[in-house]
């Protein structure tokens, strides 16, 4: 059993440590934030230990480190981490500019470590369900698609937003690695980007919890891309946090249509929802699919199991640092595209994950 330090103790970290009993793969036991108070309510609430930072960095008996901090310290924390000779697991993105990213995977590389970063959710029953349709070949080949992620922006929930507003936030950033993951997940790598960005405000005013609050924008808040894939499907892409609602119909979701048929995805952002599919006619009605896979509830951590296991097995592990990189590529090229107007080629490539069989029981990922 792998043993897992926590660093960050934040909004994101109880989705996490909800999910610790679940998988005999690993356990996480220590925690630790710049926050002291942070991290004792953790330990407190979930029967961790609090410690510090570094004492956690150092810890002989932590194998990996779950790097939940804000965007821009996701780099630091993990080469800290694997010069310390920890494995790492971040959430996304996994760093926010390139060079970091190469750094990471290289430091990794050499020392002989394994490198994770979220998003799971690829990971759930309904995206699982899908990528069953697409190696069926049920739509067949995949000429083009639709994928929209739009709402009004995190000031209206998050208690603390204004890190969605800095470098390494926006909504590319922020919920593009949900959607392009699982573009990865169901098509495979990235050939080249197209891109064009706005943003509505250089100041965003806070609304409910953050009520007379205003938070300064640094990023592009509208991002409207086309992603060419190495399969040849070209797939438009809406990110946005400048939406204030969206019909139901373009609900956020992946859509893909193949020469056989479409497909309809639930929310990259979820674990499972209604998967959708049309076969091609005049007549074709869109029916729901049949999930016969695991993993439907809020299951945020199903990535770092499957590392735990990985590790131990000797297998690849599905939420790898390869996959995580390309999709951090794939971002910076698509704001690379919006500032130089022109296309701009993918040089990094990953293999698609490995989907799940059938059949699995709770706790288990083999």
């Amino acid at each position: 059993m792998q043993k897992i330090g926590l660093i960050g103790c934040g909004n994101i970290s109880s989705a996490y440590l909800n999910n610790n009993p679940v998988f005999p793969q690993m356990r996480i036991v220590k925690c630790a934030d710049l926050r002291p108070d942070a991290a004792n309510a953790a330990a407190e609430k979930f029967g961790l230990e609090a410690v510090s930072v570094e004492a956690l960095l150092n810890d002989p008996e932590i194998d990996i480190i779950l790097n939940l901090t804000t965007p821009e310290a996701h780099a630091e924390i993990d080469l800290r981490a694997l010069e310390a000779g920890k494995h790492i697991y971040s959430e996304k993105p996994f760093a926010v500019t390139r060079d970091d990213g190469k750094k990471i995977l290289q430091t990794a590389k050499a020392k002989g470590l394994r490198v994770g970063c979220a998003p799971d959710t690829f990971l759930g029953g309904g995206h699982q369900t899908c990528r069953k349709l697409i190696d069926d070949g049920i739509p067949g080949k995949i000429t083009g698609g639709n994928v929209i992620m739009a709402c009004p922006g995190h000031e209206s929930w998050h208690p603390a937003p204004g890190f969605y507003y800095k470098k390494g936030g926006g909504p590319l950033m922020d919920m593009g690695p949900y959607y392009i993951t699982a573009l990865v997940n169901l098509l495979g790598p990235v050939k080249q980007v197209a891109a064009f960005c706005s943003r509505s405000s250089d100041l965003r005013c806070g609304l409910k919890v953050n009520h007379g609050k205003t938070f300064p924008v640094e990023v592009d808040t509208h991002i409207a891309a086309v992603l060419e894939f190495a399969c040849g499907s070209v797939i438009n892409m809406t990110m946005s946090f400048d939406v204030f609602r969206l019909s139901s119909q373009m609900a956020n979701c992946i859509e893909l249509w193949g020469i056989n048929g479409a497909l309809r995805t639930p929310d990259p952002n979820t674990f499972n929802g209604e998967v959708r599919f049309a076969r091609s006619g005049l007549t074709a009605d869109w029916c729901t699919a049949e999930n016969n896979f695991i993993y439907n509830e809020n299951m945020r951590l199903i990535g770092l199991a499957d590392m735990a296991a990985a590790i131990e097995l000797g297998r690849p592990h599905r939420c790898c640092g390869d996959l995580a990189y390309h999709v951090l590529d794939v971002m910076c090229s698509i704001l690379e595209a919006n500032e130089k107007r022109t296309y701009i080629s993918i040089e990094s490539s990953c293999e698609r994950p490995a989907p799940f069989r059938e059949g699995l029981k709770k706790g288990e990922l083999d």
